[in-house]
């Protein structure tokens, strides 16, 4: 028995192993993996069928018609002889040609690209006297799916881009469906749901060329922002490591806004959610993204589906910061009602309410993760919205585009959208419906129907819009003074960073404002970041050969957040991938202990060799997941040489040109993919011949982050403990802003 049968490995494509021959006996379709799971089995109208969640996918071993009808050929059109022209009278290529001109939707204006799974979130029961939603009484378990997304972005661009990630949590809770739509940057760059069209259009590639795509380092972006300086706060957030994560797994999501909850009583409470990955919050270094961007585009929807097919289950904790809920609903000098505003922990610290697992992927990625419908209005009793003024533009905003892309008013009743509650709305007809209403009375009040569906009181679980004083006012077009202050945010995130995380801020505008074409945008940007810190503009200004302008306005300094920093912590392991280097000189008694080692901490081990196939050796054998020509560092969060020295067949620049590195190994390869692994500062692990390999790639043993002896367990704990740092940050000759003097 092959020594890795008990060890999963993430990538399986189909439920059963393929025939070598095409099959010909009939057969019922093949389920679903066991990793997948589809929406559960509900009516249009929220009640339980009683059906698998298969039920909905294909069934009969024949193929069909769209109407059930069994075909013989779907190769051949219909024609007036082999050689003559096809016959119009064709109703199986019509029907089968039109479905596919027609199975695209429009895509999300933002958010196009996103990746979602199914899971489940449990109430610790702790924010049950500050609300009365059920899904968030003691121990209540609420199913959820999850969609993360990229902002710029088309469905078809790269996943580690610098940009802001959507967070979006639909929960099918018995009183209804509550969204949680949110983002993994606790600001935005607008504060008025208004400016919506103008930041997107700027974002977006130039109207002229459409490009770039997916980028921010481009002319219009910079423009606006730098005129509209109300983004900068959101613009330094992006500018750092937190706009380009490590993984969907270990990001952080907010709610963005102010949102009001309320309790039995009726008391009220201003509240901010917050999402906290169990794994801790990571990212990725610049040019290891624009290497991923190369090698694999769909890296951070290969992470999430990998880990969740590996079972390494991605968990977040939910938590909330609670304010007073006062008239001026201002909290120690920030203003709540204004989105480019955070609240630091240190001043109200973030309090767990509840705990969300991803366990299972989409069956169907369009019926599910493409179709998924979020809505900031849909809204459970004991969760309220509050004046925002971005908040309340995303409550119309969402509906209507929902209309434009799923077709019409019926959205709801897709699968994946479905409620988990009862629904009588007396909505009816429109595109899609797919609900069979019964009665002839779908208004209020009514006796034909006997007076159903009746409305429901505050102790029946009603929702109750919160009586909220509305004060006399003047119907105007502007915001409060307290909206004025553009920059302090910005400075406080800036000034919490170490000083390796500032130099990454540093490199991120140098090099976004490197690619603007004009000068005066670069030049206005550079005011602002005068205005943030000046040891910052000053060392982005030398990058861009500019000179450092001086501060245009007096910025309030506010102490520094310690929890706005990634560096410093540890965190568990589990769902790290790490690549174990190999070849046939390898022992294979030791790879497998340490593949199984790293699989029994949750870890997810893939061996490298030279070719692919099956490793032997003395009637041991293990399984290669990569070889040196299809393997790039930048897949492995740690790597472990236990070989490398022996060269593959396909070691010649002519076949791979990462092969044609200058360097004095067998497989220049393998030393590219330690040397990265070393500039990135990953955990390297080596014992025996691996020092080699190590010594040919220029890598010296006893630098940070390396661990290097000759026994096979005690350097994988040793990279275990590394890991849970997630990077050797000594390895990086941090300065931070000029050089350790910010706001100099």
């Amino acid at each position: 028995m092959p020594a890795e049968d008990n060890v999963v490995i993430p990538g399986v494509p189909s439920a059963e192993p393929p025939a070598r021959e095409e099959p010909t006996a009939p057969r019922e379709p093949l389920p679903p993996k066991p990793d997948q799971r589809g929406p559960e089995a509900v009516s249009p109208t929220g009640s339980p069928t009683g059906a698998p969640a298969t039920a909905r996918a294909q069934s009969g071993q024949y193929l069909t018609t769209a109407q059930g009808l069994r075909l013989r050929d779907t190769d051949h059109s219909l024609k007036a002889g082999a050689r003559g022209p096809i016959l119009l009278q064709d109703h199986h290529l019509r029907e089968k040609i039109t479905h596919f001109d027609h199975e695209r939707i429009p895509e999300r204006v933002v958010h196009a690209r996103g990746a979602g799974a199914h899971g489940v979130f449990r109430s610790y029961g702790t924010a049950a006297k500050v609300t009365r939603a059920g899904f968030l009484a003691p121990d209540v378990e609420t199913p959820v799916f999850v969609r993360f997304s990229t902002v710029l972005g088309s469905r078809g661009s790269a996943d580690a881009v610098r940009d802001t990630r959507g967070f979006s949590t639909k929960f099918y809770t018995d009183e209804g469906t509550y969204d949680l739509v949110g983002n993994n940057i606790p600001v935005f760059f607008i504060q008025d749901g208004i400016k919506f069209p103008d930041v997107v259009h700027a974002a977006k590639p130039h109207p002229d060329r459409e490009i770039p795509q997916a980028q921010s380092a481009h002319d219009t972006f910079w423009d606006f922002v730098s005129l509209h300086t109300e983004a900068q706060a959101h613009t330094m957030w992006n500018m750092s490591d937190r706009g380009i994560p490590r993984s969907y797994r270990t990001m952080e999501g907010f709610g963005v806004h102010t949102f009001r909850l309320v309790n039995a009583a009726g008391d009220t409470t201003l509240v901010k959610f917050h999402w906290k990955p169990k794994q801790g919050v990571h990212s990725l270094v610049w040019e290891e993204a624009q290497i991923i961007n190369g090698m694999d585009p769909d890296f951070h929807r290969r992470d999430l589906a990998d880990a969740i097919e590996a079972g390494a289950y991605p968990e977040w904790e939910l938590g909330i910061q609670t304010f007073p809920d006062t008239e001026d609903q201002m909290f120690e000098g920030i203003d709540l009602l204004d989105p480019t505003k955070f609240v630091p922990e240190e001043l109200a610290p973030v309090q767990p309410i509840g705990l969300m697992t991803l366990n299972a992927n989409p069956t169907n990625y369009f019926a599910e993760t493409e179709q998924v419908a979020f809505h900031p209005g849909h809204l459970v009793p004991g969760i309220d919205v509050t004046n925002d003024p971005l908040l309340q533009v995303r409550l119309f905003s969402y509906l209507d585009t929902q209309i434009s892309r799923l077709g019409g008013p019926n959205f709801a009743q897709i699968p994946i959208n479905r409620p988990h509650a009862p629904v009588n709305d007396m909505l009816r007809d429109g595109m899609h419906q797919t609900a069979v209403h019964a009665g002839v009375a779908p208004y209020r009040p009514n006796s034909l129907d006997g007076g159903c569906p009746f409305l429901a009181g505050q102790d029946m679980g009603a929702f109750v819009d919160v009586p909220e004083a509305v004060a006399e006012s003047i119907k105007e077009r502007r915001n409060p003074a307290s909206f004025d202050d553009h920059y302090s945010q910005a400075r406080l995130f800036f000034r919490s960073l170490s000083a390796v995380e500032q130099d990454h801020v540093i490199q991120a505008y140098t090099f976004e404002l490197g690619k603007c074409y004009e000068t005066a945008i670069r030049e206005r940007q550079l005011l602002a970041l005068a205005n943030i810190d000046a040891g910052l503009c000053s060392a982005v200004a030398s990058g861009l050969g500019m000179p450092a302008p001086k501060a245009s306005e007096e910025v309030a300094d506010r102490d520094p957040s310690p929890a706005l920093s990634q560096v410093g912590g540890t965190w568990p392991v589990a769902g790290r991938v790490v690549g174990i280097i190999t070849d046939s000189s390898s022992d294979l008694s030791q790879v497998a202990a340490v593949r199984d080692a790293l699989d029994g901490e949750g870890m997810v081990p893939l061996v490298i060799a030279p070719t692919g196939g099956v490793l032997s050796s003395d009637g041991l054998s293990v399984t290669v997941q990569r070889t040196f020509l299809t393997a790039r560092s930048t897949e492995f969060d740690a790597l472990i040489v236990a070989g490398g020295k022996q060269a593959a067949p396909d070691a010649t620049a002519g076949r791979d040109g990462k092969a044609g590195e200058p360097v004095d190994t067998p497989d220049p390869r393998v030393a590219l993919m330690l040397s990265e692994a070393y500039r990135h500062a990953k955990a390297i692990g080596t014992w025996g011949s691996g020092s080699s390999v190590l010594a040919a790639a220029g890598i010296p043993s006893e630098a940070p982050g390396i661990a290097a002896g000759q026994d096979a367990a005690d350097v994988t704990s040793a990279v275990q403990e590394l890991l849970a740092a997630h990077r050797a940050w000594e390895r990086f000759p941090a300065r931070g802003a000029a050089a350790g003097q910010p706001g100099e």
